[in-house]
Parts: structure tokens; C-alpha cells; sequence
């Protein structure tokens, strides 16, 4: 896979033709990990101001210095939306963050994760250990391999279904597809909700638009949830979300005063106004 950066004179350059013509780059002051994995090649970085970075094929994953945004978005806008959710599945997301934001909510009582590169585990574990605590939990069932696979295997299981991609190049790719979104409606309970790494509404139209498509020819509901996130390209992510009955745009639950104080990001308000998006955003999605 071809690795979208390049160092130089103490700075990381991400490029990327998922949003070409523009770049990031990040001061680096060490390299604390650089291995091909058999899947993609990962790097952890020790940026100035950024804390470490983690990085697949030369894209950025996440910094300690924002990572609570999108893990905290991507985990309880679904979850706070379903009523009571029990059993949960998160496929990707190797770093643990999305498993430390599932394991805040009480009423979860089993969750299966499914990663296809362990070596991103191993890494994060070692090196990460405010994202990797996320795998502590005794609730946590970790299984190495294909997401899609795995999705095929389990009929009516789960109350919710979280999916943290990475972009649709390389082992992501499959994850952006149709079969696999019918996949994770026949894994769901019948009021279930599903949640996917949504891309960005300023630089990935067409692949915002094709979630979209799906979710809306899928579920009964459909939402699309924006979060803030500096170190993403754009500033900015979304959530593709779909619903078999509970709504998507407000909480179901009340978030307890002990489970908010921990929180950095999310709230009730910023969850439903994550759904508030701009006109030419809200014109595009309901033209679909």
C-alpha cells in the first residue's frame, strides 16, 4: 500500500488523493514506531504540541491531543440514542478508544470487538495506553480478523453496531460497500442502530452520498452526525447512522452527572446539534 507521507527537516507531511491538493503536516520530535504490518505500514510519532500520533499508510488515525472527539462522538451519539443497549459490536479501531467510550455506559452487558490487524493493538497497547485502556474491560471479547466475515456470522445479536474505518483505500475499502451494510442490518436486534465512520462533508462528497444512499435504502432512519476534529482533514468528520426504530438525532438516555464530568466532547446538546449541518450539506443529503 503506498504510504500518503513523506518527513522532512523534523515535520510530517500527510497527502493523500482522498483530498487532493491540500496536505497537513504535524512537528514531529521523535519516531517511537515505524513497522509494516502484514497489512499496512504503521508509525507512531512523538509530535511538539500534538502529544503521539498514530499513523496507517501515512494517514493520521488520531492524536492524544483531539482523539476524545471523534471517540466519544462515534461511541455515544449511537449509543445514548438506543434506550437500552446491551450487547455491542465495534469493528476496527485497533487503539482501544471507541472500546473506552462503549465500557462508560453500565446498561452494556457484552461486547464483541473485531480488528483485522493485531500488530495496530500491539502498537497502541505499547504505546498508547489512554486509548489501549479501552481493552481492560472484562466485558470486551476481542476477535483478530475480517470485519465482514465476522458481520456474517451473527444474526439479530446486537443492539448497536459501531464501525470506526479507516478511509476506503486499502483494508477499509470493503467497509464502504453495500453488502456490508446488509450485513450489519441482518446483525442487528429489530431496534437496532448502526454508526460508521462517515468522512467529510467539505472534502468527501461523493463518498458521504453513497453512505447515505445505503443507510437510506436500509434502515428506517438515517443521520448524519458532524463532529470537529483539527487534526482531520477538513476539521472536520462525520457519522453515518442508521436506525431500525429508535431516533437518531436526540439522546434515549439521560447521561449521568459521573459519566458527563468524564467527557470532553460529548453532550446531550452537542448531540443533537452535531446533526444540525450546514445548508449546502442538508441540500445534498436530501436530494438523495
Amino acid at each position: 500500500m503506498e504510504n500518503h507521507h513523506q518527513i522532512k527537516d523534523g515535520w510530517f507531511f500527510e497527502t493523500c488523493p482522498m483530498w487532493p491538493g491540500m496536505g497537513f503536516s504535524l512537528q514531529i520530535e521523535q519516531v517511537l514506531y515505524s513497522k509494516r504490518s502484514k497489512f499496512q505500514q504503521i508509525d507512531v510519532y512523538q509530535t511538539r504540541n500534538h502529544g503521539k500520533m498514530l499513523a496507517l499508510d501515512g494517514i493520521i488515525q488520531l492524536t492524544e491531543f483531539d482523539e476524545f472527539a471523534y471517540q466519544e462522538m462515534l461511541a455515544h451519539v449511537p449509543l445514548f440514542a438506543h434506550p437500552c443497549p446491551k450487547t455491542v459490536l465495534v469493528i476496527g479501531g485497533g487503539d482501544g478508544g471507541i472500546l473506552r467510550e462503549v465500557c462508560r455506559h453500565d446498561c452494556v452487558t457484552d461486547i464483541d470487538f473485531c480488528e483485522i490487524d493485531e500488530d495496530v493493538i500491539k502498537v497502541s497497547k505499547q504505546f498508547l495506553p489512554s486509548l489501549a485502556c479501552g481493552f481492560d474491560d472484562p466485558r470486551i471479547k476481542v476477535h483478530i480478523g475480517d470485519g465482514c466475515a465476522f458481520v456474517l456470522e451473527k444474526k439479530s445479536r446486537y443492539d448497536v453496531i459501531i464501525v470506526d474505518s479507516s478511509d476506503p483505500i486499502g483494508p477499509g475499502d470493503v467497509l464502504f460497500k453495500k453488502p456490508f451494510y446488509k450485513g450489519l442490518k441482518a446483525a442487528l436486534k429489530p431496534d437496532g442502530i448502526v454508526a460508521t465512520q462517515g468522512e467529510s462533508i467539505f472534502l468527501h462528497q461523493e463518498w458521504v452520498i453513497r453512505l447515505a444512499k445505503i443507510t437510506k435504502e436500509l434502515f428506517i432512519k438515517q443521520g448524519y452526525s458532524c463532529i470537529m476534529i483539527p487534526t482531520y482533514p477538513g476539521g472536520n468528520i462525520g457519522i453515518c447512522l442508521g436506525s431500525l426504530g429508535p431516533e437518531l438525532t436526540k439522546p434515549a438516555r439521560p447521561v449521568s452527572d459521573g459519566v458527563q464530568d468524564r467527557l470532553k466532547y460529548y453532550s446531550p446538546g452537542i448531540h443533537e446539534a452535531s446533526f444540525i449541518l450546514p445548508h449546502f450539506a442538508k441540500k445534498m443529503l436530501r436530494d438523495i
